[in-house]
């Protein structure tokens, strides 16, 4: 992975991703999630503290090390029991229908095959199963998709291969989840080309 995406980018997105503006919407993806769940995407566990009492058991996965590291204090303060079960997000390590819910957030626009995450996910949930997520992606408004497609090859190379033009909302439906909510919106204090926000609730059937 090289010294910068190994040790240097989990860093950056604990405290980029860790901003408490954040907080109420990571409240509110992670508001509804129930028993078993697999987490994608996990980093450096920001959504933690936010995992409703419903839950029994979280499976974090996650290429970053470092990121499970800088997660030991809140797991420490964690009420739900939380284990490092997988690495990577387009071969998950799990028996068909093992989870009743799962979750996503800033996670989608970076997994270089999504398609086959997705097709994982649907795998994993058991029928009907719900995947809460949160993303960035391809803005609604073409003046600021046309600064999307400027700075997407900059973005790749500083953050992990991070997207800007990934429709999320599309993406989902294309691998089969029924969208039954969905929020789309400019997020405040983040730049248009990076803060089109998704936020919301795909089945699987």
């Amino acid at each position: 992975m090289g010294v910068y995406a190994e040790h240097v980018l989990p860093r950056v997105i604990n405290v980029s991703c860790g901003s408490k503006e954040l907080d109420p919407l990571r409240a509110k993806v992670c508001g509804g999630l129930v028993e078993e769940v697999v987490e994608i995407g996990f980093g450096s566990g920001l959504n933690v503290p936010f995992y409703p009492t419903a839950v029994t058991r979280v499976a974090a996965v996650d290429p970053a090390g470092v990121g499970w590291r800088l997660a030991a204090d809140r797991l420490a303060r964690s009420a739900v029991p939380v284990e490092r079960a997988g690495l990577d997000g387009a071969a998950l390590p799990f028996p068909d229908h093992s989870f009743d819910t799962a979750v996503s957030t800033w996670t989608l626009c970076t997994i270089p095959d999504v398609g086959a995450a997705l097709a994982e996910l649907r795998r994993v949930l058991r029928p009907g199963g719900a995947l809460h997520f949160l993303e960035h992606g391809l803005a609604p408004d073409e003046q600021v998709r046309v600064w999307q497609r400027r700075l997407e090859p900059l973005q790749k190379r500083l953050f992990g291969g991070c997207h800007l033009t990934r429709p999320v909302a599309s993406t989902l439906a294309d691998a089969g989840f029924a969208v039954t909510s969905l929020e789309s919106f400019y997020q405040k204090g983040v730049p248009r080309f990076g803060g089109a926000f998704s936020l919301g609730v795909a089945t699987s059937s």
